[in-house]
């Protein structure tokens, strides 16, 4: 009477073994698949491998899916599958907003497991444009010249197409840019911008990108500080002569002994002249020659130098 039980659990456990292989005839290899990011209005394709591992040729009769942005690829219903054959399912992710989604598909068919569900998922996104540093800062530049920095655009999620670009400001101008330009998802690109201050004081202005991103325009922070430019000049003084001059001239040229050109409008009657008229970072020779009364001009004296600061 006791071994009844033994002889009921045995053939319980051998009517295991047929379900759990029967239960691998129609296979899905994988059975889940994670997109990743899609951007939003674009897709991706991906094929899942559905195989047939029992003895007897199985029919697959029907497919949905849960998830409206997952739909089917070209996959007609109903088909068949040999033993031992592949078919592949395609599944396309069309994400409709910004964010993750996830999806169930869902196989009928006369395998022993006749029903066979896949998980997807995927993210939507829409591309994004950053720019680094958000903020740059000129310092102090003198008013009429210039100066540049740099910084860089990148293209996030998708590729970004960049159509336009302005500054708000004269004063602030972007170079380097040829648009339209295209920057691929997780790309950089190099853009300078110059400040050219036109009176004294702080500046600040935006620069704007316009293009496909979702964060469009992308802004840049521009501040800077002209200040006026230094005041140059030169302070000359000589001996007299032999006595006799009623005035002087004075001479100035690029090189060491010439050409000179006269800078004085009237004759000087005094040995010293202030020229207010160079030009910083210049370099600067200066003769000096006395006039007598009859009008006759003497030869020119030594050379004097004068090196100009910049700025």
């Amino acid at each position: 009477m006791r071994s009844l039980p033994l002889i009921v659990i045995a053939w319980l456990l051998c009517g295991l073994a047929p379900a759990s292989a029967w239960a691998q005839e129609l296979q899905c290899k994988p059975c889940s698949h994670a997109f990743g990011k899609v951007q939003v209005g674009k897709f991706s394709s991906y094929s899942i491998q559905l195989s047939n591992t029992g003895s007897k040729t199985l029919r697959i009769t029907s497919k949905s899916k849960q998830g409206s942005a997952f739909p089917f690829g070209k996959f007609p219903i109903p088909v068949t599958i040999k033993p031992g054959a592949t078919l592949e399912l395609p599944v396309i992710f069309k994400p409709t907003a910004r964010g993750h989604t996830t999806g169930v598909i869902t196989l009928l068919s006369t395998a022993k497991n006749p029903r066979l569900t896949m998980d997807v998922a995927g993210t939507g996104v829409y591309p994004e444009l950053g720019v680094a540093p958000a903020t740059l800062n000129f310092g102090n530049v003198t008013v009429g010249s210039s100066a540049s920095l740099q910084a860089r655009l990148t293209a996030s999620n998708a590729a970004v197409t960049i159509s336009s670009d302005q500054s708000l400001s004269s004063e602030f101008v972007i170079l380097g840019l040829n648009l339209p330009v295209t920057i691929q998802a997780g790309q950089s690109l190099p853009v300078t911008f110059q400040f050219t201050p036109n009176a004294s004081g702080a500046a600040s202005t935006k620069a704007g990108f316009i293009s496909n991103a979702a964060n469009s325009p992308t802004v840049e922070q521009l501040t800077g500080t002209g200040v006026a430019q230094l005041s140059h000049n030169v302070y000359l003084s000589w001996n007299p002569g032999d006595g006799n001059a009623v005035g002087y001239n004075v001479y100035r040229g690029k090189a060491n002994g010439g050409p000179y050109q006269q800078i004085n409008t009237a004759l000087d009657a005094s040995t010293n002249y202030t020229d207010y008229t160079v030009v910083s970072g210049a370099t600067y020779y200066y003769v000096a020659t006395e006039v007598n009364a009859q009008g006759r001009e003497s030869a020119y004296s030594n050379v004097g130098t004068a090196v100009i600061p910049n700025p």
